[in-house]
């Protein structure tokens, strides 16, 4: 016969009955509630918008009252173990559920709970105490307090796994600057955490090594302690854990050999260390929960920036499992994510790493992913592109200015979300470099209008990103394409940006100003527009340039201008002399003292420009140049570090020599 079916009360009658008179009730309803939220978002959040929380924390509250007053009570314990059960499973995994259990006032009574001398109290309260740990919400505890950190050396002190585990949970939330982890270390928090992870509970082990890794993270010096004789062997104990049996151990092992190699790269230089990393964590890939969906994450940690290691992933055949994995389609997000992420990692640096992804065809697989439903993983997809992009070989052989590619990466730019925006426009900053005559692709899918548009987003990232995507889209054009990108952005706009409150803006403002107006003569004119709008803002931002590269770019794009015929010569030498006073210094000069060589050679190439000995006007602009002081700072400058700030001071030597009567010669 087939089983009756049970109906379980709905969230509303339960709130009913956890204000009931009778304890039964009132402990039957705390479980019933905590039995029907445990892992299930949806019914949390009911049980959220009617407002449980508050009313379990209400019953914590008022069972700690009793237990003061009666001392010892089963039916306050019951109540303490089931509402502390209840508030834990809405912190589980659900942000809105642990904001709903701090709001609630419920994380004070919860700490004091541990002093409980019912050990079944104490374990549900270090439960739920554990759940809320895992959140980035989680207040942060004050390691640097006395009684704070006493407090914590007792949790980890404990014979109970759960509070142990407790303290632990505490170290990885909380501990975030290196003042933080010199304490936990002249504690003795890691010789604690390290006899965890020799002799503790499989739980223990993993909260350890969580931990551990939080206290290396950037701090060789508390690393090389740990590492030291003082402890023991410590590293050959983690090492010794990336071979466990269990995946998440092994995950855990690898992700804090990761920190203490990116921290310390003298520590675990062995290549066969290095090898084991790798094959690890490409194995821990087929693990179907989440151990498998945070491996390429560590993988990604492990071989960023480190061309030798992405050399023996390659050798590994990575990005074939990653293929593999993509290819098998229903992903979980955040795995699609990871993988995506690591392939861009993969292709960051070595060419034959993007040679095998090309060959492979992961990229139209990549570009479907430009269209996935999780912001995360279109927002990968673009990093990825970015990437491979990278290769002058295949953005000389044409593969990415295609449709396929180009449209979807287009619709991205209106994505709701910022980051996926600011990805989109990374990798369109590469692809739009595009050494073939296939740019007219871009246009034809509105992408120029929509970078214009982009550049006047109330988002300064934005801003940024679509103005580099159009300085690197003009870059080398033909001069239709860049006098249809000047009437789409006007002299207004872009002076505007020049002058824009944001560093980055304004450097990406001016560079493509001087990509605008390299080459022919008549696109000098951009910047006499509407009055000279663009040459008076570029004047300005160099006066007061808050870092060297504004001025490189600024002094880059006057150089190009300088280029043109006399009119633009004595336009730009106007502008170098009209902010200067009797008592303020030439830029021209502050920047030819500049610390930054790629601001000196700019700075000089502008003045070889303005003096090129076919212009009439060369000897007097030069004139000027020795009134302001500028001559004889070159003349300071022949021994430059710089060999290009050397070779381009040669040229003006020469013209010098031509026009003696006007240099030191005289």
């Amino acid at each position: 016969m087939p089983s009756a079916t049970v109906n379980k009360p709905r969230p509303s009658e339960l709130l009913s009955r956890l204000t009931s008179a009778e304890p039964e009730v009132k402990v039957r309803a705390l479980r019933e509630v905590k039995n029907q939220i445990i892992g299930n978002r949806t019914k949390k959040l009911s049980f959220l918008k009617l407002g449980a929380v508050p009313a379990v924390a209400g019953i914590l509250a008022d069972s700690i009252d009793d237990v003061t007053e009666n001392n010892n009570c089963n039916n306050t314990n019951n109540f303490l173990v089931q509402s502390a059960a209840a508030l834990g499973s809405f912190a589980c995994g659900f942000d809105a559920g642990v904001q709903a259990v701090l709001d609630a006032g419920a994380f004070p009574n919860l700490l004091r709970l541990l002093a409980n001398p019912n050990e079944k109290v104490v374990d549900a309260v270090a439960r739920a105490l554990r759940m809320i740990y895992q959140s980035k919400l989680a207040p942060k505890y004050d390691f640097l307090q006395q009684k704070n950190m006493e407090f914590l050396i007792s949790l980890l002190n404990s014979e109970k796994e759960t509070v142990s585990g407790l303290g632990a949970s505490i170290i990885t939330r909380s501990c975030e600057t290196n003042l933080e982890q010199k304490a936990l270390f002249d504690a003795g928090i890691l010789r604690k955490l390290n006899s965890l992870l020799e002799g503790g509970s499989l739980s223990q082990r993993d909260a350890s090594l969580e931990s551990l890794a939080t206290v290396f993270r950037n701090n060789p010096e508390v690393i090389s302690k740990f590492a030291g004789p003082e402890i023991g062997r410590p590293l050959s104990s983690i090492i010794d854990l990336a071979k466990d049996r269990y995946p998440r151990t092994r995950l855990l092992a690898c992700m804090c050999l990761i920190v203490i190699r990116n921290a310390s790269p003298h520590f675990l230089q062995d290549i066969g260390i290095k090898t084991k990393l790798i094959h690890i964590l490409l194995e821990l890939l087929d693990d179907p929960g989440q151990v498998g969906d945070e491996a390429p994450f560590a993988f990604s940690s492990l071989i960023a920036q480190k061309e030798d290691l992405q050399k023996l992933a390659l050798e590994a055949n990575a990005i074939d499992k990653f293929h593999h994995h993509i290819k098998k389609g229903s992903l979980h997000p955040r795995r699609y994510e990871g993988i995506l992420l690591a392939l861009a990692d993969m292709c960051s640096k070595l060419e034959s790493c993007r040679s095998k992804f090309l060959s492979l065809q992961v990229l139209n697989l990549v570009a479907d992913a430009l269209t996935d439903y999780n912001a995360g993983v279109r927002a990968a997809a673009c990093i990825c592109l970015k990437s491979v992009t990278r290769s002058i070989k295949n953005l000389s052989a044409g593969y990415f200015m295609n449709e396929t590619i180009v449209i979807p990466l287009v619709q991205l730019f209106l994505d709701p979300s910022t980051s996926v925006q600011v990805a989109a426009l990374g990798a369109t900053s590469n692809i739009v470099v595009d050494f073939t005559t296939r740019k007219s692709i871009f246009v034809q899918c509105g992408g120029m209008k929509q970078l214009v548009q982009l550049a006047k987003s109330m988002e300064s990232s934005v801003r940024s990103n679509a103005l580099w995507a159009l300085k690197n889209f003009v870059f080398q054009a033909d001069n239709r394409l860049k006098e249809g990108v000047f009437s789409e952005l006007t002299a207004s706009l872009l002076s505007s940006l020049i002058r824009d409150p944001e560093p980055s803006v304004q450097e990406q403002a001016l560079a493509l100003v001087r990509n605008l107006v390299d080459g022919c003569i008549n696109l000098i004119e951009f910047v006499f527009a509407e009055d000279g709008l663009i040459l008076g803002a570029i004047g300005r931002q160099l006066q007061c340039a808050s870092k060297a590269e504004i001025g490189i770019q600024g002094m880059y794009a006057l150089c190009n201008v300088a280029s043109g015929n006399e009119f633009h010569r004595e336009a730009v030498m106007q502008l170098l002399f009209t902010q200067m006073g009797d008592k303020n210094q030439s830029f021209v000069v502050k920047f030819l003292q500049s610390n930054d060589s790629q601001l000196r050679t700019a700075t000089v190439w502008t003045i070889v420009n303005l003096t090129c000995p076919s212009s009439p006007g060369a000897p007097c602009r030069l004139e000027k140049l020795r009134n302001a002081g500028i001559v004889s700072q070159i003349k300071n400058m022949v021994n430059d570090p710089c060999v290009d700030v050397k070779v381009t001071i040669f040229f003006i030597f020469r013209i010098c020599f031509l026009f003696a009567s006007l240099f030191w010669l005289t």
